[in-house]
């Protein structure tokens, strides 16, 4: 009776798997305090159980309310929706014009591992040819070239692997969703790089911690860039920063010859992909729910400065990569719509339908249609890719250009796809142009 009252009291759940050492020694302080201060009021042995007893009904019973109906209190404490303005997108309608113009593109893309392979949120290349997909089930899945029938699990991490990329040695970092920067050395072997960054004692909610490590790319010396979608809520938890619209997001630089790990950039609505600039001392990156492409300067003259790339985009942007002809691609991951739109600019309408409506009924963004664009650094479309009826590829969160073709990842999907490029350079491998080729 006494451990459990103190295990319960330490705010360590009856359902298991949430607790800390701290919080049980918490816990046996007032569980103490409690048995020590009846017997010096000299309260019968029995009488002082049947308090404990009661202690512990009551405790369970908050236990128990907390877990069943947690989101709706958060949803009503803790949600703090903000102003959130976006001007009227750019047409994307056929007839429209313009260089989000829906087009059939994507129409012939071939399909890579059909319902073998769950939530690809990113594919990447090797040197070799490989093919590389995070799964929902925590694994890392290896498809053989040429033809990629043939998979294998290369590593099983747990959590959701999203962002990924290789270093100069060949090894692969990973974002995990809830877990932090993993890395996986060429021999297989599973290695932590980060689960943590710098505190802030200004915040009541503890940032150190890594929740939504999402997408990353590393600098020429080393340093690891890397986007965390939100510092207040868990990986499945995203509508409600939505629903929020606030800077809840950061970059965070991982060095992994000091094993240190800082914040660089804050105050970002949901930042997503990350890809070195092509003069070395800058990243693009994208924030989802911004609509938007910047670019941040980690080196060089104009160290700290942020500039908009790309503003006011027709939909959701999420991971950048590079392209053969130096450019870049973007995947779009959802269109936006008038609705959000307008919802985004009245604060109290969204404080309301979080506390008065189930999570599956708000109004949050659209990640059901997507498409691909090639853009510049001065933030010009220079193409884009559709697959209007959403068949073989309807949802769209990464994309990798590799010897001519571009394959497409999608955290709702249960396929990769392969689409042949025009006009675009057969010998491309990205990590033999970024690292250059192996002795």
């Amino acid at each position: 009776m006494t451990v459990l009252t103190a295990t319960v009291l330490g705010g360590i759940t009856l359902g298991g798997g949430k607790g800390s050492v701290s919080k049980a020694a918490a816990g046996t302080l007032i569980v103490l305090l409690v048995t020590n201060g009846l017997t010096t009021l000299s309260v019968r042995g029995g009488f002082n159980r049947m308090v404990l007893a009661s202690i512990l009904l009551v405790a369970a019973v908050i236990d128990i309310r907390w877990l069943k109906n947690r989101t709706r209190i958060i949803s009503k404490v803790y949600v703090a929706p903000t102003y959130h303005r976006l001007p009227a997108p750019p047409p994307t309608e056929i007839g429209k014009g313009g260089p989000f113009e829906q087009n059939d593109k994507l129409r012939d893309v071939s399909l890579i591992g059909l319902g073998r392979i769950e939530a690809p949120e990113d594919v990447i290349l090797d040197r070799h040819d490989n093919l590389y997909a995070g799964s929902r089930h925590g694994d890392i899945i290896r498809f053989f070239p040429p033809d990629y029938e043939k998979m294998e699990v290369y590593a099983h991490i747990g959590g959701q692997p999203l962002g990924m990329a290789f270093d100069r040695k060949d090894n692969l970092y990973c974002c995990i969703g809830g877990m932090g920067l993993y890395r996986i050395t060429p021999d297989r072997k599973i290695e932590k790089a980060t689960d943590e960054t710098n505190r802030s004692i200004y915040s009541v909610n503890d940032d150190s911690r890594l929740r939504l490590a999402d997408d990353l790319d590393i600098a020429d010396d080393g340093r690891i860039f890397f986007s965390e979608a939100t510092v207040r809520y868990e990986m499945h938890e995203w509508p409600v920063d939505g629903l929020e619209a606030r800077g809840n997001g950061r970059i965070v630089c991982y060095d992994p010859r000091t094993n240190t790990t800082r914040t660089v950039l804050r105050g970002l609505k949901f930042p997503n992909g990350i890809c070195i600039a092509s003069d070395g001392q800058s990243i693009l990156f994208a924030e989802t729910f911004g609509c938007s492409i910047k670019r941040y300067w980690f080196d060089g003259p104009k160290q700290g400065a942020v500039e908009v790339v790309m503003d006011n985009l027709p939909g959701f942007p999420d991971n950048i990569n590079l392209a053969s002809d130096g450019n870049y691609w973007l995947a779009i991951v959802g269109m936006r719509s008038p609705a959000l739109d307008l919802a985004w600019r009245m604060p109290g309408f969204r404080r309301r339908m979080g506390k008065r409506l189930p999570v599956d009924e708000w109004l949050f963004p659209n990640i059901n249609t997507g498409c691909v664009v090639k853009f510049n650094e001065r933030g010009d479309i220079l193409e884009s890719h559709w697959d209007i009826k959403s068949i073989n590829h309807p949802m769209i969160t990464s994309m990798r250009e590799h010897r001519g073709y571009l394959y497409l990842g999608g955290i709702s999907n249960n396929r990769i796809g392969k689409y042949k490029l025009e006009n675009a350079d057969p010998n491309f491998v990205q990590y033999d142009k970024r690292w250059g080729k192996p002795a």
